[in-house]
């Protein structure tokens, strides 16, 4: 066996593009059965033929693509837009694939689900398993799990066992015991988890009415989400969904980076290093879905950024003082944008949409920023008197 990760292909004619985009959008608001609610079912013929008593749905997607002049000029972009992914039902990206996922699971008759997280995917996994009625199993590293997320995972009723190792070894570990305990593994090595994702890009070219933006910018971890980008826009490219590539822009933690350091190298070796980020969600020294990310970042001419822990806090701060709001990770696609645009990568005139993967309750903790050497707080607590004069001056400097 090569030990490789499968991926769900089918056919896909040519030229059915026109008849794809009035079947979506026929479904666009509609009421009823998941088909014609969800923002994941909506895209079944790209995704799953799936009888609708077998789906298990919320339902989820349906995101806002959000313009925001402040964010834009913070990354030096006019024309960058945000996809808020934070607004699915448990708060992160996760809920499209995990949709997709637990109906598999379902349609297969699994006695249980599992998977290894850092967070967002075992929140994603107990929630669906639960509407499922399916027994849950979540390995998390013990520590480094931010609040939000394992109070989610604990709420939804999933069995959660927190390992003394990082989440790679996490992976690891369940990786090799669901084959043996016939457990039914939804990480993102799990194919019918990107089917789900992909309906990121779907939805995004939808919103701008089928017209591709320069560069899609998203946060890259385990990988998933970039080679599920990838194969979204080759599969909208050959169906005639689209008529051109956009590239994609995938952006890491300086501390945790493998794939940037290879993307630099040609991509001739893959590289693995010990994480070590603010940003937890995508804190992945060994990325899973890496050959398959190589893929869509080739086919898109697409690059690979690392930007520091600095700049994803500087981001979140932005984006949360603009009223949309994220958790670290989410923020690094936009300070990779700035970056990117600073290296003369993005040009002026380039339109961008960057991906936000999670809700700012999800990892809301100011400690770690604050912690954070170069970081300076922008919006902190103000202790003051139980006095108006104090509650005025503090009106006044609102004011100023």
């Amino acid at each position: 066996m090569c030990n490789g990760l499968l991926d769900v292909l089918y056919h896909i004619p040519e030229g059915r593009g026109a008849g794809l985009r009035r079947d979506f959008a026929a479904r666009l608001g509609a009421v009823g059965e998941p088909s014609r609610v969800s923002g994941v079912w909506r895209y079944a013929e790209m995704v799953m033929a799936a009888a609708p008593t077998d789906i298990v749905s919320f339902p989820e997607g349906n995101t806002p693509l959000i313009a925001n002049a402040r964010v834009a000029a913070w990354a030096g972009c006019p024309r960058l837009l945000v996809k808020h992914e934070g607004m699915n039902p448990t708060g992160s990206f996760k809920d499209r694939g995990m949709t997709v996922g637990v109906t598999q699971a379902r349609r297969i008759g699994a006695r249980a689900v599992a998977c290894a997280s850092t967070g967002n995917t075992s929140a994603s996994l107990a929630a669906y398993a639960a509407l499922a009625g399916i027994p849950a199993l979540v390995l998390v590293p013990a520590g480094n799990v931010a609040m939000g997320k394992l109070a989610q995972t604990l709420a939804y009723g999933a069995r959660t066992l927190a390992v003394r190792g990082d989440f790679d070894a996490c992976l690891s570990l369940v990786r090799d015991a669901s084959p043996r305990l016939g457990i039914y593994l939804l990480n993102s090595v799990n194919p019918f988890r990107l089917e789900g994702q992909k309906t990121i890009v779907f939805e995004m070219l939808q919103q701008l009415d089928w017209r591709t933006p320069d560069w899609i910018a998203l946060p890259a971890g385990n990988l998933g989400n970039t080679a599920a980008f990838g194969k979204a826009l080759d599969e909208a490219l050959r169906a005639g969904l689209i008529d051109r590539m956009p590239r994609i822009l995938a952006v890491q933690a300086a501390g945790a980076s493998p794939f940037q350091q290879s993307f630099d190298a040609g991509f001739r070796a893959r590289v693995s290093m010990k994480a070590a980020t603010v940003a937890s969600a995508i804190r992945i020294g060994d990325p899973a879905s890496f050959d398959r990310a190589v893929r869509a970042i080739r086919s898109s001419s697409g690059a690979v950024l690392a930007v520091d822990d600095v700049a994803i806090l500087e981001a979140q701060d932005r984006i949360g003082t603009a009223g949309i709001g994220c958790e670290p990770a989410s923020a690094a696609s936009v300070a990779g944008v700035r970056a990117a645009v600073r290296a003369g990568l993005i040009g002026p005139d380039d339109q961008v949409v960057a991906v936000l993967t999670g809700h700012l309750l999800k990892d809301p903790g100011m400690e770690a920023a604050a912690a954070t050497p170069g970081v300076t707080l922008r919006n902190t607590p103000v202790e003051i008197d139980a006095s108006i004069s104090a509650l005025e001056r503090e009106i006044d400097a609102l004011r100023a």
